[in-house]
């Protein structure tokens, strides 16, 4: 199973000089292309403070000059791996465009603001659910869990405020590295890659890797 990927060529000299402004550049043409199902779709892994990973995908929420934005419950296995191993990676992996975005760097919790603000987008049915899942505990059936959340719905009916869970919120991913994927034939992928040197203040170098 092998795919000769054709793809325009992906240099230098079309870089932004911001990683999160290339991003911003890809993520609005992968969106906008319309092939592909959920473009904010990335695998987040973490890893135990023995090295023992664990990938999962999740969406990514907000993304901005700071790093890139997901929810989850803090009792989640990620949740417990990030706050005892803040460094992380994620992967978009834009298939369909031969294309893909690695990050590397640490993982911290948002402002309580900045949660309870999201929570509020959030549809009715899926506060519900934050409430209702104790994320990666085992559970000893569904019935178990449908019957949580409608012990919730009864508490909780269409239109009244759901509290936003005080074991639910975000976490903000700061790049130290960033790698822009883009495939081409005969394995010759460019794989540009911004490096921050100095820091979370600090510039970011460029440079090509071999594929």
């Amino acid at each position: 199973m092998r795919e000769q990927y054709r793809s325009e060529t992906f240099t230098e000299d079309s870089l932004a000089p911001d990683p999160m402004d290339q991003f911003a550049r890809w993520f609005r043409q992968v969106a906008a292309g319309g092939t592909l199902h959920e473009p904010n779709a990335m695998v987040v892994s973490t890893a135990t403070p023995e090295g023992r990973p664990s990938s999962r995908t999740v969406l990514l929420k907000m993304y901005d000059a700071r790093g890139f934005v997901f929810f989850t419950n803090y009792g989640s296995r990620k949740g417990r791996e990030l706050t005892a191993n803040p460094y992380v990676s994620l992967l978009f992996p834009w298939h369909p465009l031969a294309r893909q975005v690695i990050v590397t760097g640490s993982a911290a919790r948002v402002a309580r603001e900045e949660t309870v603000a999201y929570f509020r987008t959030r549809p009715h049915g899926s506060q519900l659910g934050a409430w209702a899942s104790d994320q990666s505990a085992v559970i000893g059936s569904r019935e178990e869990l449908t019957a949580r959340y409608e012990e919730l719905s009864a508490r909780y009916p269409e239109g009244e405020k759901v509290p936003a869970p005080p074991h639910w919120g975000g976490f903000r991913v700061v790049p130290e590295t960033i790698e822009f994927w883009q495939g081409h034939e005969n394995r010759l992928h460019d794989r540009l890659r911004y490096v921050r040197e100095g820091g979370e203040d600090g510039k970011w170098r460029v440079e090509r890797l071999c594929p």
